[in-house]
């Protein structure tokens, strides 16, 4: 429990034009999750029992996904946008009556945590966190005091000869007492070329009146902004790399850990295998024990322990395997139950369905779920042998133990222990084939 009730501004009304992209920049995914929600995920982390999304007019899907995760009293709007003290001040009415700590982030940051901000709080006064930069060109820099105060945020751009060599830059995020924080940005002037409210004027404003200015610090990694698709990819690629230590810490093998795509919820556990060029999509689980065959595709699905999934299989939403389960090369499952043993080794589609213990699924065996309107679903019971190249027309039941012959369209259930056998008869004509290749031979011969 944090001994102050705590608030979080996160800053997202940027119009993102340097992404070039029609999805606006905040709704971008790293690890499969919108950049804005990782950043409502560190401010949750934080325990803000408050938080306030500025967003602006120009982006009705960024307000829209706010609403849809926080509720409408969440949202904020800069309009117009005149600088980042302008859009805090935006967030004044949404806190209204709150009195505590206010945090102050941003929705194109995805890789903060929570763990990373923590000691901005605590402070009487204004806590800027800062960051050791690798090259610090363009960032505004810090400067400390010799009390080890912050004295002062100054641009890349203002900033004099000496003052270029201090490498602690501004990350933009702050935390402050919602009451003083709000009577500061109320002194912000905007008599600068661009005409803008800057955030960063608090910190002189208020060792002006008497308050405590410091830093607090952060990884440069954590800080990391997102401006364009190169940096969107960076920061993919700095939590890949994460995702993928805290893997191989757990005990996962993965011989070409590089290759592995991670979700932000991805959990395999200790003891599996993951082979490479293997994708996890969000909402997967994987049980120790199993095995993830090399270039196969996963997303929320849950693979139980001792199963196998591949090569080149696909696991889409609702695909649930249980122990010792085995999907093979080409098949997808989607929203089936498959139950201890179970098998379909090769180029078959299972949708919407149960499939019980022990069952095996033949090669080019197509689940029918879908009939142009509604979805309907196929049931195999335990021990049952479905022949390779059959269509199951759902809805339908396969009993237990019962057997479907191979080519076979089944439209019907098929008992508990019976054979299936839906298929045209075969008919045999002794010396056809000799006849007809002599036949389509000499033909040949008169045309050339």
């Amino acid at each position: 429990m944090t001994s102050q009730a705590r608030a979080a501004i996160i800053l997202a009304a940027g119009q993102g034009t340097r992404m070039k992209s029609l999805l606006p920049k905040v709704l971008h995914p790293v690890g499969g999750r919108a950049m804005l929600d990782h950043a409502i995920d560190a401010a949750e982390g934080l325990g803000c029992e408050r938080i306030v999304v500025v967003v602006g007019t120009h982006s009705p899907q960024v307000r829209a996904h706010v609403e849809a995760r926080l509720g409408a009293e969440a949202v904020a709007v800069q309009d117009p946008p005149l600088g980042t003290g302008h859009a805090v001040l935006a967030a004044k009415a949404a806190l209204s009556g709150f009195d505590g700590q206010v945090i102050i982030t941003y929705g194109d940051v995805p890789l903060l945590k929570a763990g990373d901000i923590e000691g901005a709080f605590g402070g009487e006064g204004v806590t800027v966190v800062g960051f050791e930069a690798r090259d610090p060109t363009g960032y505004g820099r810090l400067l400390i005091d010799a009390d080890g105060g912050l004295e002062a945020i100054v641009e890349h751009k203002e900033a004099s000869p000496d003052q270029l060599k201090v490498t602690v830059c501004n990350s933009g995020v702050m935390a402050a007492p919602a009451a003083l924080l709000f009577d500061l940005l109320a002194e912000v002037k905007n008599d600068n070329a661009k005409g803008e409210y800057y955030l960063t004027d608090v910190v002189e404003l208020a060792r002006g009146r008497g308050a405590p200015t410091r830093a607090v610090y952060a990884d440069e990694d954590a800080v990391m902004g997102v401006n364009a698709q190169a940096e969107l990819a960076q920061a993919e690629a700095l939590f890949q790399k994460v995702q993928r230590e805290m893997a191989l810490a757990a005990g996962v093998m993965m011989p070409a850990p590089d290759t592995v795509h991670f979700a932000w919820d991805t959990q395999v556990e200790g003891g599996a295998t993951v082979e490479p060029y293997v994708v996890f999509a969000p909402g997967v689980t994987v049980a120790a024990g199993a095995r993830i065959r090399a270039f196969s595709h996963l997303e929320g699905a849950a693979v139980g322990p001792g199963a196998e999934v591949g090569p080149y299989a696909r696991l889409r939403p609702g695909a649930n395997l249980g122990a010792k389960v085995k999907i093979g090369n080409f098949v997808e499952v989607k929203n089936v139950r498959m139950d201890d043993g179970a098998k379909a080794n090769h180029l078959a589609y299972l949708g919407d369905a149960a499939v019980g213990a022990g069952a095996n699924i033949g090669a080019g065996t197509i689940f029918c779920n879908y009939d142009g309107v509604f979805k309907h679903r196929t049931t195999v019971g335990q021990g049952a042998f479905v022949g390779s190249n059959s269509s199951l027309v759902a809805p339908v039941t396969i009993g237990a133990g019962a057997m479907v012959g191979s080519g076979s369209v089944v439209t019907q259930d098929v008992p508990d222990g019976a054979l299936a056998l839906a298929r045209a008869r075969q008919a045999v004509k002794p010396g056809w084939a000799t006849r007809f290749m002599a036949m389509m031979k000499a033909k040949k011969a008169q045309k050339s």
